[in-house]
């Protein structure tokens, strides 16, 4: 169950400039989600949180992700921005940084794989 933190939440707003607009939408992708309803408090921390506090509200804010039409869109946001602070897309700034180093991993894998294959074809041929 979720406990009201000892502070009371400031509330943020998903920040309207830096968003680009969705190709397949008249209008941004954030205009749809579901965070600018009412729960935007969940979503940044207050100075001074307590952990237990931060894991529950941050828990709070991915339950809300999971329910949103553009959690994909915002997440991916977040990972181009980076944005370094706050649930975007369901994953907080620690688990963004891990996407990002997998990412990284994954495209120097991919080009060093690349580049031995396009020698294997060259001595080859």
């Amino acid at each position: 169950m979720l406990q009201p933190p000892h502070q009371p939440l400031q509330v943020a707003a998903v920040p309207s400039q830096r968003i680009p607009a969705r190709e397949d939408q008249a209008g941004p992708w954030h205009s749809e989600a579901v965070c600018r309803r009412d729960e935007a408090g969940l979503f940044f921390a207050p100075s001074k949180e307590p952990t237990a506090a931060r894991l529950s509200r941050e828990e709070a804010a991915k339950q809300v992700c999971a329910r949103c039409p553009v959690m994909v869109e915002c997440r991916e946001h977040a990972l181009i921005q980076p944005e370094p602070y706050g649930v975007w897309g369901g994953l907080t700034a620690a688990e963004r940084r891990v996407v990002l180093a997998r990412r990284r991993r994954r495209d120097i894998e991919l080009t060093a794989a690349s580049s031995t294959g396009t020698e294997r074809i060259a001595a080859a041929g």
